[in-house]
C-alpha cells in the first residue's frame, strides 16, 4: 500500500486519538500568570526576584492538585530564565526562555526531578549530596525538585540537613508535600514555605468555562458548579472531572449527566428536602429522599448534601455575601436566604449535629436507605420539638403551648404563636373514662409582699479525721479511687502525721505527680488544706510491704501449727494457698477445733 493510501481519514483519526492529552496536562500552567488562586504565592516571589533576595530552598505545600509540582517547574523556570535580552532569574515569563521549554517538559539536564515516594532512602540522597558539587551543564542553577518529601526516612532526612543548610551557590532545592506535619521541624527551618491555598469555587468555574471554551464544548453553568464542588478546590481533579464527563457526554455536558456520572443529587430537590424536614413533613421528606434514591443518588450523599446546605443556610444568615459564591445554583441563593431569615440558628445548629452523628451510620449501616430514613425521621420530629431555652422560657412566661401544629419552617416559638414545649408545659395522661385528658402545671399563689423567707440552716460538714496511711486509704476506698488507693499503699512511707500535715517518703517507682495528687485528694475529702512534704527520712513500711509481712507470719505460723503440720504430712502435695483468722467474737472454739488426723476415707484436702 502506498504511503499516500496510509494518510486516509481512518488513519489521521486515529493518529488524533493517540496525540490525545487529558485536560490536566494539556492546559497545565506554563508561567506564574497562569496559576489561579495562588496571588499571594507569586507576589512574595515577584518581590524576592526584584530584590535579589532569592532564597535557596522552597516548601510547598498543599492538598493534592493544587498545584505543587507545576509551581516547582514554573519557578525552576524562573530561576534559569534567560532570552537574547534578559539573562537573569525572573519572574516575568511571557516570552519563551532557552530553558523553558525542556524544563516545563521535565526533560532538562540541569533540572532533576525526583519521587520521594520510590526514593526513600540514604542511598538517594548521598547520590544528590554527591552531584551537588558539579557546576550546572547548561543553565544558571542546578535546581532538585523533590515530591512528596515527607515520605524520606529520618537517615535521608539527616543526610539532607548540612547540604541543606550550605549548598552550593549554584544549587536550588524546591520540595512540594501534601503531609507538612511529616516533616522534621529542622528541614522546614532551612526552607522557604508556601502553603498552596485551595482554589475558590468561583475560580474554579471560571476556569472550567473558560477551557471548555477552547475545547468547543457545551457546558452547562450547574454541571459547572458540580464539578468545582466536587473537586474540593483541585484544579487537577476538576479537570480531570470535566474530562470524564465530556466523555460521559459525547462532547457536551449537562448537569444531568454530571449529576448521574458523580451519583450526587439535585440540588434544587436537596432544598425541597430540607423545607419538608424543616416543617416536620416527615410522609413528604421520605417520599422526596426515595425518589432522590429512585434516580440514582447515594443516601450517605444526599445527607451529605443536605448538611452543606443546612451550613449554607446559616452562613446566610450572618454572612449575606456568602451568596455571590459562583458555584451556588439560583434555588440555592434565593431558597436559602429565605430560610437563613425564618429559621433560628438553634434549629440550625441541632440539625448539623444531628447530621454530623446521621452520616456515618449510612455510611456504615448495611441497609443504607433504611438508616437514612431514620435519620430524616429523627430531624423531622426535632424540627417540631422547642430548644430547651425555648421551653423554660415558656414555662417562666406561663405560657401554654402545643405541640400539636408544628412550627412552619422550624420557627422558634414564642408566647403567642403557638410552639412545640408541650412536652414541658403539660403532660397528657390517660383517664379512665374519657381516654386523654390535659394535665396542666398549677401556679402556687403568689406570697404576700412582707413576706422574708428565713435563712436556710447552714450545716458544716466535720473533718474526715486522717490518722495514718490506713485512714488515707479507706477514703479512697470510700471514693472508689482504686488507682490512687494502690499507688498510696505500694508508694507511700509515713514519716509522721499530725492534723493538717504529713511527711512521707517515696519508693522509686512512685509516680512524680503523687505528692501533689495526694495534696489534692486530701482537701477534697477531707474539708481541709494539708501541707504534704517529702522527708529525707526513709519512714515506716508501705502498707503493701506491712501486708506481705503480715502474710508471712501468717503463713509461717500456719505452718508451725501442730494440726497444720500434720494434714500436711498426712496428705503428700498439699499446700497451704490461704490463712483466714475468724474474728474472735464470732469463734466457736468447739467448732473450730481441727482433728490431727483426718479420716481414713478422705483423698485430699
Amino acid at each position: 500500500m502506498s504511503e499516500a493510501g496510509n494518510s486516509g481519514p481512518e488513519n489521521l483519526d486515529k493518529q488524533k486519538a493517540a496525540a490525545y492529552r487529558v485536560l490536566a496536562r494539556k492546559y497545565r500552567p506554563s508561567n506564574f500568570s497562569e496559576l489561579i488562586g495562588q496571588e499571594p504565592m507569586v507576589r512574595t516571589l515577584t518581590n524576592a526576584f526584584s530584590t535579589g533576595r532569592i532564597a535557596q530552598a522552597w516548601m510547598l505545600t498543599g492538598v493534592r492538585g493544587v498545584g505543587k509540582t507545576t509551581t516547582a517547574r514554573i519557578l525552576a523556570r524562573a530561576l534559569n530564565y534567560k532570552t537574547p535580552t534578559v539573562d537573569q532569574p525572573s519572574v516575568d515569563l511571557a516570552v519563551l526562555g532557552e530553558h523553558c521549554q525542556a524544563i516545563m517538559e521535565g526533560r532538562h539536564v540541569d533540572v532533576i526531578e525526583m519521587d520521594a515516594a520510590s526514593h526513600t532512602g540514604i542511598d538517594d540522597i548521598r547520590d544528590i549530596i554527591e552531584r551537588v558539587r558539579y557546576a550546572p551543564v547548561s543553565a544558571r542553577y542546578k535546581v532538585y525538585i523533590i515530591d512528596e518529601v515527607h515520605m524520606l526516612s529520618t537517615q535521608a532526612f539527616n543526610g539532607l540537613l548540612k547540604t541543606l543548610e550550605e549548598p552550593p551557590p549554584h544549587v536550588k532545592f524546591i520540595f512540594a508535600t501534601t503531609e507538612i506535619r511529616k516533616v522534621p521541624i529542622t528541614v522546614l527551618s532551612r526552607c522557604q514555605r508556601f502553603d498552596l491555598r485551595r482554589i475558590d469555587a468561583g475560580a474554579l468555574v471560571a476556569h472550567l468555562s473558560s477551557i471548555a471554551g477552547k475545547e468547543g464544548i457545551s457546558v452547562d453553568d450547574d454541571a459547572l458548579a458540580m464539578i468545582a464542588r466536587a473537586a474540593e478546590g483541585s484544579a487537577r481533579d476538576s479537570l480531570s472531572i470535566l474530562d470524564q464527563a465530556i466523555a460521559h457526554g459525547g462532547g457536551a455536558v449537562s448537569a444531568e449527566a454530571v449529576r448521574a456520572m458523580l451519583g450526587l443529587a439535585d440540588r434544587a430537590r436537596i432544598v425541597d428536602l430540607f423545607e419538608h424536614v424543616m416543617k416536620g413533613d416527615v410522609a413528604a421528606a421520605l417520599a422526596e429522599f426515595r425518589n432522590q434514591y429512585d434516580t440514582g443518588a447515594d443516601p450517605a450523599a444526599v445527607l451529605t448534601d443536605l448538611a452543606e446546605f443546612n451550613h449554607l443556610v446559616t452562613r446566610l444568615r450572618f454572612v449575606p455575601t456568602a451568596a455571590d459564591d459562583a458555584s451556588l445554583s439560583e434555588d440555592e441563593r434565593r431558597r436559602g436566604a429565605d430560610f437563613a431569615s425564618t429559621l433560628s440558628v438553634k434549629v440550625l445548629s441541632r440539625t448539623w449535629q444531628m447530621l454530623l452523628k446521621g452520616i456515618p451510620e449510612v455510611q456504615s449501616s448495611n441497609r443504607p436507605v433504611s438508616a437514612g430514613e431514620m435519620v430524616l425521621i429523627r430531624l423531622a420530629h426535632a424540627a417540631d420539638l422547642p430548644t430547651l431555652d425555648e421551653a423554660l422560657k415558656s414555662l417562666e412566661s406561663g405560657a401554654s403551648v402545643s405541640s400539636g401544629t408544628p412550627r412552619p419552617n422550624g420557627a422558634p416559638t414564642s408566647p403567642g404563636n403557638g410552639g412545640g414545649a408541650s412536652a414541658v408545659a403539660q403532660t397528657r395522661m390517660p383517664s379512665p373514662g374519657s381516654g386523654a385528658q390535659t394535665m396542666r402545671l398549677v401556679e402556687p399563689e403568689p406570697l404576700p409582699a412582707s413576706f422574708v423567707a428565713p435563712p436556710e440552716p447552714v450545716v458544716e460538714t466535720p473533718p474526715v479525721p486522717v490518722k495514718s496511711l490506713a485512714d488515707i486509704v479507706a477514703l479512697a476506698d470510700q471514693q472508689r479511687d482504686i488507682a490512687f488507693k494502690v499507688q498510696v499503699k505500694r508508694c507511700v512511707r509515713l514519716v509522721r502525721i499530725e492534723p493538717g500535715r504529713i511527711d512521707v517518703s517515696l519508693t522509686d517507682d512512685a509516680p512524680k505527680m503523687l505528692l501533689n495528687e495526694l495534696t489534692a485528694k486530701l482537701r477534697a475529702w477531707t474539708g481541709r488544706n494539708w501541707l504534704v512534704s517529702l522527708s529525707k527520712e526513709e519512714g515506716g513500711q508501705t502498707l503493701a510491704e506491712m501486708e506481705s509481712t503480715k502474710r508471712e507470719t501468717a503463713f509461717s505460723d500456719a505452718k508451725s501449727d501442730p494440726t497444720v503440720a500434720a494434714i500436711l504430712a498426712r496428705f503428700p502435695g498439699a499446700k497451704i494457698i490461704d490463712v483466714r483468722i475468724p474474728d474472735a467474737p464470732d469463734v466457736d472454739t468447739d467448732k473450730a477445733e481441727v482433728p490431727v488426723e483426718p479420716p481414713a476415707d478422705d483423698d485430699e484436702t
